[in-house]
């Protein structure tokens, strides 16, 4: 049966629910993100998704306050940003005064690149992702942390992180880049083993990828009366991870968020988990370090 998925949740292996539709913030322009959220939320979103590297989220606060809702009704993720590694306390204390709230549902390391601040092609030599991590453990005792997961981490990156005799807490979240050309099946089912939820970034590709312009995925939508946009986070959702499509278009916004009552068949699922074409969106080449090795298809 058909879910109403804009009410729908995840539960965590914390027991906490995310919501599985968000609304992602990166790379919308200053000014136009406070308007996003607002609209996100009027529209019946309850998690929204930014990051101390997309550099907004003063505006995304003032996006909530200016929706009414109430704060304990949203899921807020943000991000620990790359050249904070060594600065855990310093980024979490960053990204709530910006934000203008006293904790955040869910903090993730952005990318397992412990980027030494004062010159971003280099690693720090004397630090990475697993001492981070065992300094990130320390803040959901705080309150100001409610869950703490990871992001672009691939299978090679998790096993080291599992290794490390410093890691008891088991990442809450993985969050990814996952659509039709890019779908990471490999990887998928690892978190799934280890108890890991995904969240979907990128879900909708990128306006200049080939999916946008996949004769496969229109003809679903066309044969379901829906927009790309909803196939494709319906393929999301359906393969059990939350998405969190960007727009800060108030009527793409709703759109994206007509979710309920209707589904995908399983082979309209095995027609765009088959499409044949491959690219990421968001590569590590701007990395000090390499991230991602193929391990996850």
């Amino acid at each position: 049966m058909a879910k109403n998925w804009t009410k729908e949740t995840f539960t965590l292996n914390t027991g906490a629910k995310i919501n599985a539709v968000g609304l992602g913030t990166w790379q919308s322009k200053p000014n136009e993100v406070r308007d996003a959220v607002k609209a996100a939320l009027q529209a019946g979103y309850r998690h929204i998704d930014t990051a101390l590297a997309y550099g907004n989220e003063q505006e995304v606060g003032q996006g909530i306050k200016d929706s009414g809702v109430p704060r304990d009704q949203i899921w807020i993720t943000t991000k620990l940003d790359n050249p904070w590694h060594k600065r855990v306390e310093e980024g979490i204390q960053s990204s709530l005064k910006s934000l203008g709230v006293d904790y955040v549902d869910l903090y993730l390391m952005h990318w397992p690149s412990s980027t030494d601040p004062t010159d971003l092609k280099k690693h720090y030599p004397d630090w990475d992702f697993r001492d981070t991590w065992a300094e990130m453990q320390k803040l959901p005792a705080s309150g100001r942390v409610k869950n703490i997961g990871v992001s672009n981490f691939a299978i090679r990156n998790l096993e080291k992180l599992f290794a490390d005799e410093r890691t008891n807490i088991i990442p809450a979240v993985n969050q990814i880049e996952l659509h039709p050309n890019c779908p990471s099946p490999k990887l998928l089912d690892y978190c799934k083993e280890k108890g890991i939820h995904c969240t979907a970034y990128s879900c909708l590709g990128s306006t200049d990828s080939p999916l946008a312009k996949d004769e496969t995925l229109h003809s679903i939508a066309k044969a379901k009366g829906k927009t790309p946009q909803q196939v494709l986070l319906m393929w999301g959702l359906q393969r059990g991870t939350s998405v969190i499509p960007k727009s800060v278009t108030a009527s793409r916004i709703q759109a994206n968020f007509e979710l309920d009552g209707w589904e995908l068949t399983e082979e309209e699922m095995k027609k765009l988990s088959s499409l044949p074409d491959r690219f990421k969106v968001c590569g590590d080449s701007w990395l000090p370090v390499k991230v991602f090795f193929g391990d996850d298809e």
